[in-house]
This record gives structure tokens, sequence and C-alpha cells, in this order.
């Protein structure tokens, strides 16, 4: 099959072990961003299946109508940004592997590493010691400190487990659902939602994005953060309301934000609060992109290409497609 692979903006992906799990298929590896849809319907004109780089390209109503020898979408995890009604309409099979019980490693290690980045304020330290100065502020110990992770599912429980080995204090909040299983399992749930914020040296989200968790972290939330907090997203941008951020770091509550995500992606808006503010530490949506994270979703994306084409798919969404 004529397989393309969009947005591997390293070109990262031919150099890893599972590639060889396409052999036998016309491969083709996109390693730029395109957004416009006409250009996109042009380039992969000949494509009977797109291999999706996480969610960097929506594949919408109007791009599948442009792309009538698509046949299907291999991906991994949750999947806001394909339209799985156009999909079913055109014929076109979506599979991705939902990685139940498979938590990402690497994900879980940027989550602590921006804790630790954010309460030792590194970017100004590093930059001071640069430009010919010497300390730049004094930081804080996270040892002894309440962490409060928002979503108690995979990834959380490891930035829990990681949290413990520094002796923070672990509690929880969530969903009614969440929060019953984590209790459950003996965990610490915070007593309300304001009391969560309101005693949480350091806020760490960990939810998938769907209608139900858009918006769900508010301004109000991030108010009551003391002014010494950390609030971390290494999730999705869509999680917290349009502009909370902004106005929390206008209340100077809490004191400092790490983010991995953005609205739009690539976010080239160097102007941008998030990105000129000090007490703002932003990495690039790196949460998932190490070989080791790579070479484990691309195999298991892989394995949904070769089923496929053997007559027998798995992990499909859209089973009404497949007939």
């Amino acid at each position: 099959m004529k397989v393309h692979i969009l947005d591997d903006w390293f070109d990262t992906l031919r150099g890893l072990p599972s590639f060889k799990r396409l052999d036998g298929h016309e491969v083709t590896v996109w390693t730029d961003h395109e957004s416009d849809v006409d250009r996109l319907a042009e380039r992969h004109a000949d494509a009977e299946v797109l291999v999706l780089f996480r969610e960097r390209t929506p594949i919408t109503a109007e791009l599948l109508a442009k792309l009538p020898k698509l046949r299907l979408i291999a991906q991994r995890s949750s999947y806001p940004h394909v339209d799985v009604a156009a999909c079913t309409r055109h014929g076109v099979v979506l599979c991705s592997d939902m990685a139940e019980g498979k938590p990402s490693v690497a994900a879980a290690e940027l989550t602590l590493a921006l804790m630790l980045a954010a309460a030792r304020d590194l970017p100004r330290q590093m930059e001071s010691l640069k430009s010919g100065h010497w300390q730049a502020g004094v930081g804080l110990s996270l040892t002894g400190r309440q962490l409060g992770l928002i979503g108690y599912g995979r990834i959380g429980q490891l930035v829990a487990k990681y949290a413990r080995a520094l002796d923070m204090n672990v509690w929880w909040w969530g969903s009614e659902q969440g929060r019953a299983r984590a209790e459950a399992d003996g965990e610490v749930v915070a007593p309300s939602r304001e009391a969560f914020f309101a005693q949480s040296d350091v806020v760490s989200l960990h939810v998938r994005l769907n209608a139900a968790t858009r918006g769900m972290i508010t301004t109000q939330d991030l108010a009551m953060m003391p002014k010494h907090g950390i609030f971390v997203n290494t999730s999705r941008a869509g999680l917290v309301a349009p502009g909370a951020l902004e106005a929390a770091l206008e209340g100077d509550s809490p004191g400092r934000i790490a983010i991995d995500v953005f609205d739009h992606e690539p976010f080239h808006d160097t102007g941008s609060v998030l990105l000129t503010d000090p007490r703002v530490i932003a990495t690039p949506h790196i949460g998932f992109v190490t070989q080791d994270e790579l070479e484990h979703q691309f195999a298991d994306i892989y394995a949904q290409v070769n089923a496929f084409d053997a007559g027998a798919p798995i992990n499909v969404i859209n089973p009404e497609a497949v007939s």
C-alpha cells in the first residue's frame, strides 16, 4: 500500500528499528508541517494510508473529501483531531491503539523535569550564568511539598510514583469516577476542589481532552493557588480555559507555570507572554518525543497498517467503515 507518514519533523522514524515493519509498502515520509487543506490534498492525493504523528495535523471532513484513494488512518491514543464521522462516510477506517495499560514514561519524566525546573527556576539561573552573572534568586525544594494531580490515569499514577521518591505528599482531584478509583486504591483525595488548588504547592494536569474536559481548569482555579505554587500541563492546552494562564500571570498566582502544550501547534508567537514571561517554563510539546517512546508507539501503529493490509484490521474506532 501507499503509506504516507505526516509531520516527522526531525526525520526520526526511518532510523528506528520499527520502521522495518513497513517493508513491502511504498512509504513516503513528510518532514514538514502543512496546514493548508488544498496543499495537503495535493501532496497526499495517492495515499492509501495516512500515519499520523499524534495530533499534529487535523483530519477534517474537507480534507477527507479531497482524498478519494484514502482507505486507512493509523495512529495512537486519543483522536480529537480526526473527524470520525467523516471518515466513516468516506469509507476510511480509523485505527488507533488507545494504549491501555501502557503509560507514557516519557511524558511522566518530562512532567517531573518541568516541576524541578520550575521549583529551582533553572532557565533563569542558567541564563544568569551564561550572561556573566551568578545566582539569580532562591528556589524551592520539592521534598515535603504537596503535589496535586488531576486525573487518576496511568501517567498521573507514574508521576505520583516519581514524586514520592522525592518525599512529596500526593493527593488527587478529577472526575467523580476518577476520585472514586483513587480512594478505592487507598489514595488521598482532596476534600474539595477549592482545597485542592489552595493547598497544593504543585498542580499537574493529566487528563485526556474531549468535550467534557475542554476548559476544565479555570481562571478561578489557578487564582486559588498559592503565590509560590507551580502549575504544570503536559497533557493538552485545551484543558485550560482560554486566557486562564495569562490571567494567572497577571494575578501572580500561581508564581510559576510550566507547559509543554499550546492551543495552536507549532507555536511560533514569540511575543506571547507564555514565551516572554520569565515565570513560564515552556517546551515545544516534547512530552512523548524520545527515541524510546517513538519506537514503542510507532511499532503499534505499523502493526495496525499491516493488520489492515492483511484484511484483519485491529484497534478499529469506526467499524462501520470496514465494510
